[in-house]
């Protein structure tokens, strides 16, 4: 294992190395190198405004007639050659508080554009939209966007490793939209308090990407290849600023809100009285300096956030859900990248999951230019006498060093203490190491981790270890990734589905894709698959998986393949979850599977897309069949339909068993302020409806009113199981 460990990482240190190129007469060092990167003769020059920008959609102000323009974009979707059909204009300008961006779009094609609704953060692929993307470290890796659909949505989010968005950030900034029958304009103003950068700097890295439904185009001004997403910061140009920023100064906001529910338990034995709750909590953010954030938080309250959605649970293993709470987003990489996503050490989620957050704080940001930190700190209320009830504190300390050009080598420190006024110890720590590789031009990615656990019930083994190489390029995609977990690996405040078994798993991965340019824009083969073995290397589980992809011009995807499988229990396991029949430990089952997908033309105002499979299952057989239904009068209403069936046929001693989980969902968008959505899910499988109506009213920039209701009731005669009906207000003071 070190001998293996040892080339690996040279390996990996050598194709980060050999893809820098380093300018003559800088020291070629870790801490002191400077490289050319990609589209780096992209430049846009952007002028210092000599009178105030009003954000009112019409780009008509003197010192927009005299900026600099970003246009002739280049296509990215469907093919990387060549430039857009319909035309686009980009045009910056700033001042000591706030940089503007003034962004006109023509049309070639008449008719409606494609705008699902008001709502922020919208989806992609399912608008004619712009995106903004700002690298404002100049690292290549990680950065913030801001965008708008052509109903004048907003989009906002951060950026982490080398351009993965997470939308489910929000500040403070301002936008308007306008259509024309042969264009739509839109104005930002994005305060440079909002997002952090280096003060005193001249220059940022920067794209801007359209996505033109009506031409089936995706383009952007700084060209990227069509195997990365517009968002890749390894392809972004530059924006070079006619006077350095504003130096930092202390940024504050604070955000109380108020609280106030009714909620009713019918289930209880104890009191299925009506409860009454009210309470106050806040949120403070202190912008140390324009790249360090220190974020406080005051009896937390999460009841606004989205419910997730459900899925039929025939897995062994624990479902993954991702972080939706404000909190614990910005700089969220620097906390959760740490490891794969099948064994990672902290998982945000894991707080407040069963005990109430009385209180917590988080320092993020960057270091100059190659160090980055994060350091958090929560604190859970007690729930009741037995030690698993204690208050708990959560501690989290993470430390980054750039290398190279887009590489970094990261450390992180995850302590869950009980707090036991009995004084026994109880605790779960993980130490990790980390180093990521991502080569210049994006193309190779990669890589190296090892963690260890401390707890004092678990002596041995307490080790996990991983490593990734990948080579991504037009046509080609190959990926191996390997991962050691001890038996006694325990990473309480992280994810591992497969925790207290000791595993060995290989994910080796291919597809080769042509791009033919004609009704059929692309088709390909892919193979994926994960191996299984123990400590001692006798194979667990195996799951392959064959597929043939197309996707059409009109927008529509289709995709059939077969999965091989094979699976030996290390305990005894009801793949129904019903609890009433097991299948024994230690029994063996290979089977197969044959799948079929389509997706159609999501332009289009109906549009669905579906998924069957059928094939074997543990000692029996299986049909699935999993589906969305969307219709939308844009941009105000949303209406889906998400079903999924699946029809299980074990032998004796279980019975046929048929899993209906029903979603409708409405989505009423009135305005960019004012939301509405109902969504029902009714699972079969755990004999429950869930019900969530939330409205949101968006009364000032990030200032919202919420009144959700949750009721769970029985399927059959539908009694209630709780209700409850929460009312929260929140302003945000800057």
């Amino acid at each position: 294992m070190r001998i293996y460990f040892l080339g690996l990482f040279l390996l990996l240190y050598i194709f980060s190395h050999s893809t820098e190129k380093f300018i003559p007469g800088f020291k070629k060092s870790l801490s002191d190198s400077v490289v050319h990167k990609k589209n780096e003769n992209y430049i846009l020059h952007v002028k210092k405004a000599t009178s105030p920008i009003k954000i009112d959609g019409l780009i008509s102000e003197p010192d927009w007639e005299t900026a600099e323009k970003a246009k002739d974009f280049r296509l990215v979707l469907p093919v990387d050659t060549g430039f857009a059909k319909s035309p686009s204009e980009v045009v910056m300008t700033y001042d000591d508080k706030a940089f503007y961006l003034g962004i006109t779009f023509f049309d070639t094609i008449p008719g409606k554009r494609i705008m699902e609704s008001f709502r922020r953060d919208f989806m992609f692929g399912n608008n004619d939209n712009v995106l903004v993307f700002f690298d404002t470290f100049l690292d290549q890796t990680n950065g913030f966007s801001f965008g708008a659909s052509a109903s004048g949505a907003k989009w906002d989010g951060t950026q982490s490793d080398g351009g993965m968005v997470n939308t489910n950030w929000d500040c403070k900034w301002d936008s308007k939209t306008v259509q024309y029958p042969d264009r739509w304009v839109t104005e930002m103003k994005i305060p440079f308090r909002s997002i952090r950068f280096k003060s005193g700097t001249d220059r940022w890295y920067a794209n801007f990407s359209r996505l033109d439904l009506k031409t089936n185009e995706k383009s952007s001004w700084a060209p990227v290849p069509r195997q990365f997403p517009t968002a890749s910061l390894a392809y972004t140009g530059v924006l070079q600023w006619e006077q350095p920023l504003p130096k930092s100064k202390m940024m504050f906001s604070f955000i109380p809100y108020l609280f106030g529910s009714v909620s009713r338990d019918f289930e209880s034995k104890v009191n299925t009285s009506a409860r009454y709750k009210k309470d106050f909590g806040f949120d403070m953010k202190l912008g140390i300096t324009t790249s360090m954030n220190l974020d406080l938080t005051y009896n937390p309250n999460f009841s606004q956030a989205e419910v997730d959605q459900q899925v039929t649970n025939i897995d062994r293993f624990e479902l993954f859900f991702p972080e939706k709470r404000q909190f614990f987003l910005e700089n969220s990489d620097l906390f959760s990248n740490y490891g794969f996503a099948s064994v990672t050490p902290f998982f945000s989620r894991r707080i407040g999951l069963d005990a109430p957050v009385l209180a917590g704080a988080r320092l993020s940001g960057k270091l100059g230019n190659n160090w980055r930190i994060g350091l958090l700190d929560m604190q859970s209320e007690r729930i009741g006498p037995s030690l698993d009830s204690l208050s708990r504190n959560f501690l989290v300390a993470s430390i980054q060093r750039k290398l190279f050009s887009r590489s970094n080598i990261g450390m992180i420190i995850v302590n869950k203490e009980y707090m036991n006024e009995s004084g026994a110890q109880k605790f779960n720590r993980v130490f990790g190491l980390d180093y990521n590789l991502a080569s210049r031009n994006n193309k190779w990615k990669g890589k190296l981790f090892y963690h260890h656990s401390f707890s004092p019930e678990n002596p041995g083994r307490q080790q996990a270890q991983g490593s990734m190489l990948s080579f991504s390029s037009r046509r080609l995609l190959l990926s191996f990734a390997q991962t050691n977990i001890g038996k006694n690996y325990k990473a309480e405040t992280g994810y591992v589905p497969r925790a207290g078994i000791g595993i060995n798993q290989y994910n080796p991965i291919a597809s080769l894709l042509w791009i033919p340019n004609k009704r059929i824009v692309s088709h390909g083969i892919r193979f994926e698959s994960n191996y299984y073995f123990n400590s001692d290397f006798k194979q667990l589980d195996h799951l392959a998986t064959l597929s043939y992809q197309f996707e059409f011009k009109d927008k529509s995807t289709f995709a059939t393949g077969i999965r091989d499988s094979y699976i030996r229990l290390n305990h005894d396991f009801d793949p129904t979850h019903l609890g009433k029949s097991f299948l024994k430990m230690g029994t063996e089952y290979s089977t197969n599977q044959g799948f079929a997908q389509y997706q159609s033309d999501i332009r289009k105002m109906f549009n669905f897309g579906t998924t069957f499979t059928k094939g074997g299952f543990y000692n029996g057989k299986i049909n699935v069949v999993d589906a969305r239904m969307t219709f939308r009068y844009q941009p105000y209403l949303n209406l889906s339909f998400n079903f999924s069936y699946n029809d299980i046929r074990l032998p004796a001693p279980f019975e046929f068993t048929n899993f209906w989980l029903l979603g409708p969902k409405l989505d009423l968008t009135l305005s960019d302020k004012v939301f509405f959505s109902t969504f029902v899910q009714y699972n079969e499988q755990i004999e429950n409806m869930n019900v969530n109506m939330r409205f949101q009213w968006r009364y000032q920039p990030v200032s919202d009113l919420f009144i959700v209701y949750t009721g769970n009731y029985f399927t059959g005669d539908w009694s209630p199981r709780n209700r409850a009906l929460v009312v929260k207000l929140s302003y945000w003071f800057n």
